[in-house]
């Protein structure tokens, strides 16, 4: 069994982020980036499956700039067996992506892939359900444990209320949540080994897809700082406060 596992090259989550000071964007210049957190789990669990004896190879997938060849190492780190860039210095939004991923799905046949659920740069938690729409694959997105056998996929998904089953035929997309693994530790023999490893360079168009954004961003600034909290004696100014001051009710 083949995964396709993409990853997203983003602001270390570690790292302050600070706006653009012409609020055109975040200032990513000299900042430490890493691999996306719930994409590294993604890779995890696919490493996880193929020392069960479950998937015979990973592709690690990543689309963007030519420094997303680090983030694929490392995904090659963990056990990845080769990986794609497609690369641009485009901005890429949620459906590009996805169009980009659906080409090398096409391409590579993959039988499951599995997605972080979100990105914690842009937050946008779009891309496994559109590829799954585009493919006309059955998706399990939050996927907190999965199972594969039969030539179905059982994941336990976190919901509202708990926890929801759901068994799907294969093909499928999987999204991960936090809760699905803990990713292991790079050591640097695996390091070294990463940089042997096979990696392939497409462009957008070399796979007949336009990444054009459809989406402007106008402006970006930084949440309004919240003021301290302040305590009240009794119940009526409470209600005075909320009605006239923080205007709620």
């Amino acid at each position: 069994m083949k995964v396709l596992v993409p990853v997203k090259r983003v602001v270390d989550y570690n790292v302050k982020v600070r706006v653009k000071s012409d609020q055109t964007g975040v200032d990513i210049a000299n900042v430490k980036m890493s691999m996306n957190p719930f994409d590294e789990i993604a890779v995890e669990e696919a490493v996880r499956l193929k020392e069960k004896g479950i998937v015979t190879e990973i592709v690690a997938v990543s689309c963007g700039v030519a420094q997303c060849q680090e983030t694929l190492r490392t995904a090659m780190a963990i056990g990845a067996d080769r990986a794609i860039l497609v690369q641009t210095d485009q901005e890429l939004q949620p459906l590009a992506v996805a169009k980009i991923l659906k080409a090398l799905a096409e391409k590579e046949s993959p039988e499951l892939m599995i997605l972080g659920k979100q990105a914690i740069d842009d937050d946008a938690n779009q891309t496994g359900q559109m590829l799954a729409a585009m493919l006309g694959w059955p998706q399990a997105t939050f996927a907190s444990k999965v199972e594969l056998a039969d030539g179905k996929a059982t994941v336990t998904r976190e919901v509202d209320g708990g926890l929801e089953t759901l068994a799907i035929s294969l093909p499928a997309i999987v999204t991960t949540d936090l809760r699905l693994n803990e990713p292991r530790y790079v050591t640097l023999p695996n390091i070294m080994k990463a940089k042997k490893k096979p990696l392939e360079t497409f462009a957008p168009a070399d796979l007949g897809v336009d990444a054009t954004p459809r989406l402007k961003t106008l402006k970006v600034t930084e949440p309004p700082t919240r003021s301290a909290g302040v305590k009240v004696g009794d119940v009526a100014a409470l209600v005075d406060k909320l009605k006239n001051e923080a205007k709620v009710v």
